[in-house]
């Protein structure tokens, strides 16, 4: 699906207008001062020519990466990245995938394969092209923020994309506040009682978390070189947005790198939990296997039928066997208390 919305700087409005216009209105839409915004949206080969043959002029590798998700949907999106151009700069980021984000916080951190989704964004002086193959909630709420405050859209295609970038990261907080309750709720049930079923929840908890983090790394290092001002394309005053967003993002970097390590620490803590609760039956086993022991050999020496043995005979043989099995027991047991293994 394609939208534009254009705003007129000499009139301080904006609207909506169809794509049926922009064939007829291309050469204007170029040379104008205003400013316009176009969102590609699941969008089809037709549309995404329309656009890049007709309005925005990009390098053929930059078209190849764009189109990326679309042409091979089974492979992950491509890394975040920015890359300027003579024209344009272009950037790449991994906002969450919706369903993703839903199921993580339904489930607390279980997500599908591949967990965030790409949004790439082309600008130029007066121009911002998005293009997204998923619904993506931070688009959906530009698009709202500009029918409420549409005279916004004067400060420039770089403060759009700002707005952009800042709903996407914002995303990210529910989801790794619940990642974080759900290690909680592992660490405690980790320390009652560790089940062998806990490891195959940790695995893939950490397989999560480590592709969150990767992507979280290198889309830190794309908001670090935007919000630097390093490039023409974003206004020095824009910076300050991006620096803020930027602040954001380190430190949900550090809650994903708190979470991987509190992953592995929960791991090894698990090891340690079933090798201390098996240490502690082999305890128990060879401790009954100790006091049994003797009571087996007074048993064994007394059943060997040797005719010269007294005890055989004796009135009292079998009360003085059942004695010795007694004391034979109750000595490792006394042992055990005087060393306080029991």
């Amino acid at each position: 699906m394609l939208s534009i919305y254009r705003f007129s700087r000499s009139e301080k409005k904006g609207t909506w207008i169809g794509p049926g216009d922009i064939r007829r209105d291309s050469q204007d839409l170029r040379a104008t001062e205003d400013i316009t915004w176009i969102d590609l949206s699941e969008p089809t080969e037709a549309e995404e020519a329309q656009v890049f043959d007709d309005l925005v002029c990009v390098h053929s590798l930059t078209r190849e990466d764009i189109t990326r998700e679309r042409r091979d949907p089974e492979h992950r999106p491509h890394l975040p990245k920015v890359e300027e151009f003579p024209d344009y700069l272009f950037v790449i980021v991994n906002p969450l995938h919706p369903k993703s984000r839903d199921k993580m916080v339904r489930q607390g951190g279980s997500s599908k394969a591949h967990g965030t989704t790409q949004l790439s964004a082309v600008l130029t002086e007066t121009m911002l092209v998005t293009h997204h193959i998923e619904s993506l909630p931070s688009v959906e709420n530009l698009r709202a923020y500009l029918d409420r405050h549409g005279t916004q859209c004067d400060r420039g295609p770089d403060f759009l994309f700002h707005l952009i970038l800042d709903e996407m990261v914002d995303e990210y907080a529910p989801s790794l506040d619940r990642l974080t309750d759900s290690l909680d709720g592992l660490e405690a049930q980790i320390l009652r009682r560790p089940v062998p079923g806990l490891i195959p929840r940790l695995l893939h908890l950490k397989r999560d978390i480590i592709g969150i983090r990767k992507t979280l790394v290198h889309e830190r290092e794309v908001l670090a070189r935007l919000s630097r001002g390093e490039f023409a394309m974003i206004d020095e005053r824009e910076t300050v947005y991006y620096r803020n967003v930027y602040d954001h993002l380190v430190r949900f970097t550090e809650l994903i790198e708190s979470a991987r390590e509190m992953t592995s620490d929960l791991m090894e803590s698990h090891l340690s939990a079933t090798s201390n609760r098996l240490n502690e039956i082999m305890k128990v086993l060879t401790m009954i296997s100790t006091i049994v022991l003797p009571m087996t050999l007074v048993a064994g020496i007394y059943g060997m039928n040797f005719e010269s043995m007294p005890e055989i005979k004796w009135k009292y043989g079998y009360l003085w066997g059942l004695g010795l099995m007694a004391v034979a027991g109750l000595v490792p047991v006394a042992f055990f208390k005087w060393k306080r293994w029991l």
